[in-house]
């Protein structure tokens, strides 16, 4: 088992700053070659508060505003506008930062692109659901409209 201190959050395993146990495999085979968490050492303690409050400056600081935020990301569809060929497949894929940016320009909540949970790729015009988790206890099921653009 290896002890690593996580730099940005993992699904299913915990939230950057967090110190965990994983198997040496999925250790030295995914999280770090990903940059995705450091090895453990007594220097990284300090290491894991920076990161722990650089976090909470990020993050809602309570669940009345996470829930405000939820009810505004729910009221109406997000329209993210991107190349697309006749057959309405898109010249890539939409990103979580295209998703943040346009809620952003929208005058939507400021969302953080590592808080967004797309599901599945998106690589056609129409019309998808995405996780974003403004919250420990949050979650918002934001509509997202693929249109082509112009």
């Amino acid at each position: 088992m290896a002890k690593l201190i996580l730099t940005s959050e993992v699904s299913g395993l915990g939230a950057a700053g967090d110190v965990v146990e994983v198997k040496d495999g999925y250790a030295r085979n995914y999280l770090l070659p990903r940059g995705l968490a450091t090895a453990w050492t007594k220097g990284g303690e300090r290491q894991v508060e920076t990161i722990r409050r650089a976090r909470a400056k990020r993050e809602l600081t309570n669940v009345e505003d996470a829930q405000a935020a939820k009810e505004r990301l729910e009221a109406a569809p997000v329209v993210v506008s991107a190349k697309a060929g006749s057959g309405g497949r898109l010249f890539g894929t939409v990103t979580t930062e295209q998703v943040a940016e346009t809620i952003a320009a929208g005058g939507g909540p400021l969302v953080d692109k590592r808080k967004i949970e797309l599901g599945q790729h998106i690589k056609a015009i129409g019309e998808y659901v995405v996780t974003v988790r403004l919250h420990d206890e949050v979650l918002a099921n934001v509509t997202i409209q693929v249109v082509p653009a112009v």
